[in-house]
């Protein structure tokens, strides 16, 4: 038997006529077409009249003249959704309806229209529901599930139509503490599968920029420049970056960075002489000293560099004298993290960020970051979570307004797929 999902007592009065209204749906999700089904949902949750099973309408009018429902009413509409949604994704043919189906509560009806008090109050209750943390994660949803614009120009779109492309912000953008373990199953099963699918696209376009350079080579050996289009089957960049930043992303985050070293050795270094150090102050220097160390020089000592220091010496400093531990690292580059790129949704700071990529670039900054991953993998989540901030903050915007995100997005992904991911991408090496 389901339950709401918040425990306040007035709402926990209705879970009867709560359940009454998932059963129903599952029902109706095992009798009606999908497009039967949407016009019923709108009839019991957007119109408010007319619905043809009195048993379920009454349901609702109990429910929604509960003294705490404004509380407690989005997570009700949010479970019936996810009940139909949940049910949709598991088929292929029947994916597409989801986006359908939100878009009901997008053309919510006016209250005042209403002849009845307990419609006047459901519109009212629907029209508010838009401007819930349950909705705009519902709205991404249908925007991930559609995965209508995956190589579309992204000049016409918004960059919460993009939302598809990076699936490190699933966990942070979709899900929410009251979302149900069946959900939070849907959604690990979305992302393996779309991660799995862009690692697959990046190794087939490695293969095929090889290839198609080798061929090139032996053409302008043997004096011909023009090589037959019938020769190699063209394989699309799977990515926003042009060919040209996706050839340098994949030479960076693979190939050798600072003496002669990539960014993995660099970690490996740090992480074998960290081993050694004993105190965290003395931590923190050598911390500073591996970051600092691929920062351009002019830029850096104009004044990144003692940003950086003085912001690493106001962590912990309570802790200097003390071993260093996993807390102590795992705090450190948390903190750095949030110094970084951003520091939260409520308090969206990340002048930082925008220097940084002024200066150095997308590319660079994103290697910045994955340095401190690469010796601290477990706040991975944190790291993943500032750009869901950055993603959540720009989202109405139209991508080519803020092409810095939607570059830095396409680099992040890129770098965790090369070293948390499973693709073979070593033939980088011969680009």
């Amino acid at each position: 038997m389901d339950i709401v999902y918040q425990s306040d007592c007035g709402f926990q009065s209705t879970h009867e006529e709560a359940n009454i209204i998932y059963d129903h749906l599952r029902e109706s999700l095992q009798r009606d077409s999908p497009e039967r089904l949407i016009q019923r949902f709108r009839y019991l949750f957007v119109k408010g009249t007319g619905y043809d099973v009195h048993s379920v309408k009454s349901a609702l009018d109990i429910i929604i003249n509960t003294h705490y429902v404004e509380r407690e009413f989005p997570f009700f509409l949010n479970r019936c959704c996810h009940i139909i949604i949940n049910f949709w994704q598991k088929d292929p043919e029947l994916k597409k309806y989801v986006p359908l189906l939100l878009s009901q509560l997008e053309i919510a009806l006016p209250p005042g229209t209403a002849n009845s008090k307990a419609t006047r109050k459901l519109r009212k209750l629907v029209d508010d529901f838009q401007r819930t943390e349950q909705y705009i994660k519902l709205k991404r949803l249908g925007n991930l599930v559609a995965q209508h614009h995956n190589n579309e120009n992204n000049n016409s779109l918004s960059v919460g139509d993009v939302i598809q492309r990076y699936p490190f912000l699933y966990q942070h953008c979709l899900l929410s503490e009251d979302s149900s373990y069946e959900f939070k199953k849907t959604i690990k099963k979305i992302q393996k599968g779309i991660q799995k699918t862009y690692e697959l696209d990046i190794s087939q376009y490695i293969t095929y920029r090889v290839r198609l350079a080798e061929i090139i080579r032996k053409y302008k050996a043997s004096n011909r420049n023009k090589v037959p289009k019938s020769l190699i089957k063209t394989v699309d960049n799977p990515t926003l970056l042009s060919d040209r930043q996706l050839s340098y992303a994949l030479k960076q985050y693979l190939g050798k960075v600072e003496s002669g070293s990539t960014y993995l050795d660099l970690a490996h270094n740090f992480s074998h002489n960290m081993s050694s150090t004993k105190y965290y102050q003395q931590f923190k220097n050598e911390l500073y000293e591996y970051l600092i160390s691929g920062i351009d020089s002019h830029y850096g000592k104009y004044q990144f560099n003692q940003k950086l220091y003085k912001y690493l010496q106001n962590i912990l400093p309570d802790f200097h004298s003390q071993i260093v531990d996993e807390f102590t690292i795992m705090r450190t580059c948390s903190s750095l993290l949030k110094f970084l790129v951003v520091d939260s949704l409520k308090n969206p700071n990340y002048n930082l960020f925008i220097d940084l990529i002024d200066n150095l670039g997308e590319t660079k900054v994103i290697g910045l970051l994955l340095k401190l991953l690469l010796i601290c993998k477990k706040v991975k989540p944190y790291l993943e979570q500032r750009f869901a901030i950055l993603f959540s903050h720009y989202e109405s915007y139209d991508c080519n307004e803020v092409p810095w995100l939607i570059d830095s997005l396409e680099n992040l992904q890129l770098a965790l797929s090369i070293h948390f991911g499973k693709a073979d991408l070593s033939l980088v090496k011969l680009l």
